[in-house]
C-alpha cells in the first residue's frame, strides 16, 4: 500500500483469508446475469469465480443469483436480494438513506431510487451447506460479485451487508498481487492495483477535511480525498517510470534473440501452459492447480537441444473479463507472445466452457497485435476424457492436437509437430568460409542445421539449413570477415 493513503473497505486487497482460528475466511457469491448472458454462460462463469476465490483462500460458503434487466443503480441487486444477502453476512440488508443529490442525470431513471423485485424479474437462490432458505451457520466475511461494480455500488453494497465486497476484477488483481514475484511483475500489478484504487479513495472523518492551501495558508486547499488521489497519480507514475526501464532492458534481450526460433505458450489460465513448459524444457516452473500461478515470463530451451535452438517461453495466462489495467501493465509481458514466431494455443479440453475461453485467448491476441502469428492448438488434458469426448472433439477441432502433458508420448508429439513447423520456415544455402574466418564455421554449426562440410582450397563449404535472416547475417560476416557472434 503506498504509504499516507487511506483505502477503501473494497479495495482489492485481503487483510488475510484466515481467521485466528486457522480457518479460512467465509466467502459467498453474488451474480447478477443480465439479457445478454446465456444460462451456461452464467454458470460457468459463476463457477470460474469460486475458483477465483478459492485461489485466494477463501471458502465459498453460499451463492445468490438474480435476473434484470440491468445493474440496479444503488448496489447492484434489489432490496429483497440484500436482504437475503444479509442473512450471509450479518449486515441489515439495507442501504443507509444519505443525503439526496442535488441532481439527477438525463440517463438515470427516477424508479431506481427505490429497489424493488420488479425491475430485476426473477430471482434464484443456492445455498451451500445450508438448508434452503436458511443463512450457513458462520457468516460470510466476504461477498464476490461476478462482475464489475462502481465505487458506490461497492460502498453500499458493504454498508447493507457489514462485508468486505470484491468483484471480479478486485478479485483478480488480488490474486496477481499474491503471485507476483519478480520484481517487474510486481511494479505491473501494484499499477494497475492503485489504478483501480484510485476512484474508490473516499473521504473519512478524523479532522483532514482540507490541508491548508495557497501561499500564507489562506484558501480552502485540498480536501483529503484530493490528496490521496494526487498521491496516486505520483505514485502511478513513478512506477511506470521504474517499470520502463525494465521492459527496454526486456525489449533488449527479446532483440538479441532475434534470429533465434522462439515460441509461446498462450491460453487461459490453469490451462496446463506450465505443465507443457515443463515437459518440453524440463525446466523447474512452477506448476500448480491454481488460477493465475504464473505471472512472470520464462524462456527455456527446448529439450534435448536441437540445432538451431528452440526458445520456449511461458506466458501469464487469460481469463474472461481481465481488468484493462492489468492487460496494459502486463503489455510488455504479453509482447513476448507477440514477438515470437510461433504460438502454442493451450486449451483445457477437461473444462465445459473451454471454447469460450479460447475465444477469450483469441481475443486478448488480436488485442495485443499476435492474432497473426502461426500458431498450434493443443487440447490438453486429454487424459481426462472418455473415448465419446475424444471422439467428438477430433470430429470438431480437425486441426487440433489432443494431448496430456503428462504422457511422455504426446509430449514427443507436440516436440515434432514444433520442429515441423519451425522446418517450413527454413533455407538451403551454400556458403565458401575462408580460412582466415573460421570463427563463421563455428557460428554456423552453433546457428544452423549443418547438412554437409567440406575443405576445399580457399576454406570450408558448408550446405546449411536455417532461417532466411541468420543465414543472411553468416554470409555477410563471411564476406566482411567480421563474425558477429550469436548471444543466447
Amino acid at each position: 500500500m503506498t504509504p499516507g493513503l487511506r483505502p477503501p473497505a473494497s479495495a482489492p486487497i485481503l487483510a488475510g483469508v484466515q481467521e485466528p482460528s486457522g480457518k479460512r475466511e467465509r466467502a459467498v457469491l453474488l451474480g447478477v446475469q443480465l439479457p445478454d448472458t446465456s444460462d451456461p454462460e452464467f454458470a460457468s462463469s459463476l463457477d470460474e469465480l469460486a475458483r477465483l476465490g478459492k485461489t485466494l483462500g477463501l471458502e465459498v460458503v453460499g451463492r445468490l443469483t438474480q435476473r434484470r434487466t440491468r445493474l440496479a443503480r444503488s448496489a447492484g441487486v434489489g432490496s429483497g436480494k440484500l436482504r437475503e444477502l444479509a442473512r450471509f453476512t450479518g449486515g441489515t440488508g439495507v442501504v443507509p438513506v444519505g443525503p439526496k443529490p442535488t441532481r439527477r442525470r438525463a440517463d438515470e431513471d427516477e424508479s431506481d431510487d427505490e429497489e424493488t423485485e420488479e425491475d430485476g424479474g426473477s430471482a434464484e437462490e443456492e445455498v451451500v451447506g445450508a438448508a434452503e432458505g436458511e443463512a450457513p451457520p458462520e457468516r460470510a466475511g466476504v461477498v464476490l460479485v461476478d462482475c464489475d461494480l462502481s465505487p458506490s455500488q461497492a460502498r453500499n453494497l458493504e454498508r447493507a451487508t457489514g462485508a468486505q465486497v470484491l468483484d471480479r476484477s478486485a478479485v483478480i488483481l488480488a490474486i496477481f498481487q499474491r503471485h507476483a514475484r519478480s520484481r517487474e511483475a510486481r511494479l505491473q500489478v501494484e499499477i494497475a492495483r492503485l489504478s483501480y484504487l484510485a476512484p474508490r479513495l473516499r473521504e473519512t472523518g478524523g479532522g483532514r477535511d482540507r490541508q491548508g492551501g495557497g501561499i500564507g495558508g489562506r484558501g480552502a486547499g485540498e480536501s483529503a480525498s484530493e490528496l490521496d488521489r494526487r498521491k496516486v497519480r505520483d505514485r502511478i507514475a513513478e512506477l511506470r517510470a521504474e517499470l520502463a526501464r525494465i521492459e527496454r532492458d526486456a525489449g533488449t534481450r527479446r532483440r538479441r534473440r532475434g534470429d533465434q526460433a522462439t515460441l509461446a505458450l498462450v491460453g487461459y489460465t490453469n490451462a496446463g501452459k506450465s505443465s507443457w513448459m515443463r515437459a518440453l524444457t524440463g525446466s523447474g516452473v512452477l506448476v500448480a492447480d491454481a488460477l493465475f500461478a504464473t505471472l512472470d515470463t520464462t524462456v527455456r530451451a527446448l529439450q534435448p537441444e536441437t540445432v538451431p535452438r528452440v526458445l520456449v517461453s511461458d506466458t501469464v495466462g487469460f481469463i474472461k473479463k481481465l481488468p484493462h489495467d492489468l492487460v496494459a501493465s502486463f503489455r510488455s509481458t504479453l509482447d513476448e507472445a507477440r514477438d515470437c514466431d510461433l504460438l502454442v494455443h493451450v486449451i483445457d479440453a477437461s473444462d465445459p466452457a473451454f471454447a469460450a475461453q479460447a475465444e477469450v485467448t483469441r481475443a486478448v491476441l488480436r488485442e495485443i497485435g499476435a492474432d497473426a502469428s502461426p500458431r498450434i492448438v493443443v487440447l490438453n488434458k486429454a487424459d481426462r476424457l472418455d473415448a465419446a469426448a475424444r471422439e467428438r472433439l477430433a470430429r470438431e477441432w480437425p486441426e487440433a492436437l489432443l494431448l496430456s502433458a503428462k504422457d511422455p508420448a504426446d509430449v514427443a508429439v507436440l516436440r515434432e509437430r514444433i520442429l515441423a513447423c519451425f522446418e517450413l520456415g527454413m533455407v538451403d544455402c551454400e556458403l565458401l568460409v575462408p580460412y582466415a574466418q573460421q570463427r563463421v564455421v563455428g557460428e554456423a554449426h552453433a546457428s544452423c542445421r549443418v547438412l554437409s562440410e567440406s575443405h576445399e582450397e580457399t576454406g570450408t563449404r558448408l550446405l546449411l539449413r536455417a532461417r532466411p535472416e541468420v543465414i543472411a547475417r553468416l554470409r555477410r560476416a563471411a564476406e566482411l570477415g567480421e563474425a558477429e557472434r550469436i548471444v543466447y
